[in-house]
């Protein structure tokens, strides 16, 4: 698989299969994604990948858990724009309706929600953290780690999901793997194999348009 092809079969994958991801794929994959570009070369990213017995007894907790109050980062600000609100509607009436769950299904909808907290049924989780004391340059290069993440596992042909639903967790989070306070937990990335049978794995994802996003000076 090149590049395109990775970039373009990409997707947040939301059911995946009951199948393991050998561990020397994993490894291959982040020691491949130690080469992402980050200013200072600062690589402000860090990790803890679960899988097995570890993964289920994190899921146990967080299925017994609240989400922070309040939370340690605020990834939804964009949402009162209505532009940005317009994207975020979009994408859910596709998800939605792929589910073929109603608007008005609310215990449908939170049931759903909920199975973030079981990484969609991903075999492997990865979380995504590093300190407090990194800003906005750095977690601009966490987020470059991550992609390069998931396209090398498109190269693989395995499929993720970032996952920021789990930084609403973090508290919880850092408490059960024992990372200090002075940790941001920024994120999960559920890693498996698609279920291409699946159609949440299917529906339709709108992209803006090139020329309403990038101007292009002095080409001829």
């Amino acid at each position: 698989m090149n590049i395109a092809e990775a970039v373009a079969t990409r997707r947040s994958v939301r059911e995946f299969l009951d199948q393991p991801v050998p561990l020397a794929t994993i490894e291959r994959v982040l020691d491949q994604a130690r080469f992402t570009p980050s200013g200072c070369n600062y690589q402000p990213w860090e990790a803890v990948v679960l899988t097995g017995a570890p993964l289920k007894a994190l899921q146990d907790v967080l299925l017994a858990a609240q989400p922070d109050d309040p939370a340690e980062y605020d990834w939804s600000a964009p949402g009162q724009y209505p532009q940005y609100q317009a994207r975020l509607q979009a994408v859910g009436a596709a998800m939605y309706g792929a589910l073929q769950v109603k608007r008005e299904d609310k215990a449908a909808r939170t049931d759903f929600v909920k199975a973030n907290l079981v990484s969609f049924g991903a075999p492997v989780l990865l979380l995504c953290h590093f300190p407090k004391f990194m800003k906005e340059p750095q977690w601009s290069d966490v987020g470059m780690w991550l992609q390069t993440i998931m396209l090398l596992l498109r190269g693989e042909g395995l499929d993720s999901c970032p996952q920021e639903y789990m930084g609403t967790y973090g508290r919880t989070i850092k408490a059960h793997l024992g990372l200090s306070d002075d940790t941001m937990l920024f994120c999960g990335l559920a890693i498996g194999w698609r279920d291409d049978e699946a159609p949440v794995n299917h529906f339709p994802r709108e992209r803006v348009a090139l020329a309403d996003q990038v101007k292009f000076l002095g080409f001829e």
